[in-house]
């Protein structure tokens, strides 16, 4: 026996994993925080986006996001469930179904692996948070909402609508729009949106610009029947962790312990 070399082994095969972790972590919350009007955020969604939604305060759908580059090349695309209710949203992915040039090789499976492929974010704005929770690790995140984003939802900002000419989007007649948000301070979101007059005059697809990047976001199946308050609370009986760091020494601790990963 050599417990020298066991104990180094093993400090060895924790720093290994500690690295795996938290490369693939790194690599989920930079493919959402592209996501159209992400600015950077772990929800992957600006809440001043809610405000196109004009009068319309409870929806589901399922949406389609692209993300193009300065060159108009496509470096991420990703299928998602949407849900709105009173300026709360709920935004389901499942990051093996995103296509995405920055994201390691490998990275997917290993999110799969370690069972936190699947992400749920929730914007609570009258709580001023964000919860970021993986439902097969039973355990969620929280962190502050932006302010600019608190701010936006709050103090209402002016709406400018310009309209640019008519469309078809998936059958449905739309008008094509110009939005501009700005509040106190200038200009918080421009926008293009197709609005369709079939259906309580939903942005069936919204157009932003980042940047050098362009986010394209194709809504489908839209149903107006107010989707469940409870989808929009922190889940009963799951980890909290205060931050990113906490999470990983949580998974850590989990993996080392022989804890069930997918």
């Amino acid at each position: 026996m050599f417990p020298g070399r066991i104990l180094h082994y093993n400090e060895l095969m924790k720093t290994k994993l500690y690295i795996t972790l938290a490369a693939v972590l790194a690599a989920h919350f930079s493919a959402v925080a592209q996501l159209p009007g992400g600015g950077g955020s772990p929800a992957g969604i600006n809440a001043a986006v809610v405000k196109l939604f004009g009068n319309i305060t409870g929806f589901t759908a399922k949406a389609d996001v692209q993300v193009l580059d300065k060159e108009e090349k496509e470096t991420l695309r990703a299928p998602m469930d949407f849900a709105l209710l009173d300026e709360k949203v709920r935004v389901q992915l499942d990051l093996t179904q995103m296509k995405n040039k920055d994201m390691p090789t490998g990275a997917a499976e290993s999110l799969k692996q370690m069972g936190m492929s699947q992400v749920i974010s929730i914007i609570r704005p009258d709580q001023k948070l964000v919860y970021i929770i993986y439902p097969e690790q039973k355990c969620y995140l929280t962190m502050p909402l932006a302010k600019e984003d608190a701010d936006a939802l709050e103090k209402n900002p002016k709406i400018e609508k310009t309209a640019l000419g008519k469309e078809t989007i998936d059958g449905h007649p739309c008008v094509k729009n110009k939005v501009v948000l700005t509040d106190e301070k200038g200009q918080i979101l421009e926008a293009t949106t197709w609005n369709a007059t079939d259906l309580k005059d939903f942005p069936l697809q919204i157009r932003t610009k980042e940047k050098e990047n362009t986010s394209i976001v194709r809504y489908k199946q839209v149903q107006f029947t107010k989707p469940e308050a409870k989808q929009f609370e922190a889940p009963a009986g799951y980890t909290k962790y205060n931050d990113a760091q906490e999470l990983m020494q949580g998974m850590m601790k989990k993996m080392l312990s022989g804890g069930e990963t997918k």
